[in-house]
């Protein structure tokens, strides 16, 4: 087992995993920039080390800076949390390189997985269901015209190197075609230096569901059910629930088996997602797969009563899984709450929390790096707390979860509390009759 772990992250996700590695008598290294000196992680791990200023280029993007850092605290492994060097296959191998293990993907497997189309012809030859599209990145104009009038419209253009949202355009009709190829490309272009597109069929009132894996060094893989993550804003997930309200137990079961099959296919190591559109028909299409812990990730470990951070940390100590699949056995949902105004366009609001009182009490879990005093830095993600409640329904985890939000006080900065709040008494939310598009028609109340 590993003696000492280097977070190489920020924020509540570097709590989450000090915590755990706590637990199994890991020391913990936390890495900050200048902007980060009072977070909490930085205090509650054994040693931490500053690895730059305040931009996340010249910090927690920074390899060389984090790799010094875990070879002057002796640290025997990197965590990488989510978002930053998590799904970054050259910080992968540098760590392979210098001795150091990477409690994720192989660089290789997060290339062939990171690049959406590869990854979609790995999951054909899999045999796991993917959406109808073009095979690879399309050459020309001429070509995506082709295939959209053969695949029939709607379509969705992506980008191959996409994420958050960049570079994706759906379209509607061939008359729409050559205007969004072009704003797409360009936009794909700045983004990420690559301008390469694919195209799929738009899929009808599309549900974003996804599969929890855990594959070991020894080939075998288990899925740990599903999450909803249909509510969305900008493909920005806002809250998460499991199991999904659209689920049966054989479209569990068949997603279920076609994620494990994939995880194996590959001979994935590690925690990871295997995403998911569901059709209104309940046909369900490979999106993409995370090579790393989620968001979302807590409301799994509710239901199942399992910490998907301890099972990284064994599995990348070469400790094979039981290899049995796991079903949701309670109701558990999460809410984002992050430092941005509802009210205003979700207008991002960094600054000093005044005053700060986390909701308690049966089935409640809050996953925070902030407190009354805590200035929200401007430079990176604005979530600043995942609320959790778990019971025995969802109409109980809803109760739950209201209550909870009505408790939780944050001042001094705009928070998504009240959008949340709202979310609990929307007719189609509590229904469980809600997809992808369902931000396109909410409104905040006043």
């Amino acid at each position: 087992m590993f003696k000492k772990i280097l977070i190489a992250n920020r924020g509540e996700i570097a709590l989450r995993v000090i915590r755990t590695c706590k637990e199994m008598n890991i020391k913990t290294v936390a890495v900050y920039s200048t902007a980060d000196a009072e977070s909490l992680h930085v205090r509650f791990a054994d040693e931490a080390v500053c690895i730059g200023p305040a931009p996340s280029s010249e910090s927690y993007l920074k390899m060389s800076n984090i790799i010094a850092a875990a070879e002057i605290t002796n640290a025997d492994a990197i965590h990488p949390g989510y978002g930053f060097l998590a799904e970054n296959a050259k910080f992968s191998n540098l760590c392979e390189e210098h001795g150091i293990k990477f409690i994720g993907a192989s660089g290789q497997m997060i290339d062939q997985m990171g690049d959406k189309a590869s990854a979609k012809a790995t999951m054909i030859a899999a045999g796991v269901p993917c959406i109808p599209g073009s095979e690879g990145i399309l050459e020309s104009f001429e070509e995506t015209e082709r295939l959209a009038k053969e695949m029939g419209y709607p379509v969705m253009l992506k980008a191959t190197a996409g994420g958050g949202g960049k570079g994706m355009r759906a379209v509607l009709t061939a008359d729409a075609l050559r205007d969004a190829w072009d704003s797409a490309r360009q936009e794909a272009k700045a983004a990420f230096g690559n301008d390469g597109m694919y195209m799929e069929k738009l899929i009808e009132e599309p549900r974003h569901i996804e599969i929890q894996v855990v594959g070991d060094s020894f080939g075998k893989a288990c899925h740990l059910s599903e999450r909803d993550c249909s509510i969305q804003r900008r493909h920005q997930k806002l809250t998460e629930e499991t199991p999904s309200p659209f689920m049966t137990d054989e479209l569990r079961e068949a997603m279920g088996q076609a994620a494990v099959k994939a995880s194996e296919f590959i001979k994935y190591e590690g925690a990871g997602t295997v995403e998911f559109l569901v059709d209104k028909h309940r046909n369900f299409y490979f999106m993409e797969m995370n090579t790393r812990i989620q968001v979302e990730h807590p409301i799994t470990e509710q239901v199942i009563d399992f910490d998907l951070i301890r099972e990284q940390i064994l599995v990348a100590a070469g400790v094979p899984i039981s290899g049995k699949n796991y079903l949701p056995q309670l109701h558990s949902i999460e809410c984002r709450i992050n430092a941005e105004d509802p009210y205003n366009n979700f207008r991002p609001a960094p600054g000093k929390i005044t005053t700060f009182h986390a909701p308690g009490g049966h089935g409640v879990r809050i996953d925070t790096h902030v407190y009354a005093g805590y200035s929200i830095p401007p430079n990176y993600d604005s979530m600043i707390a995942k609320l959790i409640t778990t019971a025995q329904t969802r109409e109980e985890a809803i109760n739950k979860m209201k209550r909870a939000l009505d408790e939780f006080v944050i001042e001094g900065v705009k928070t998504t509390i009240p959008f949340h709040r709202q979310l609990m008494d929307d007719k189609d939310y509590l229904s469980g009759n809600y997809t992808t598009k369902f931000m396109e028609d909410f409104k905040m109340k006043s």
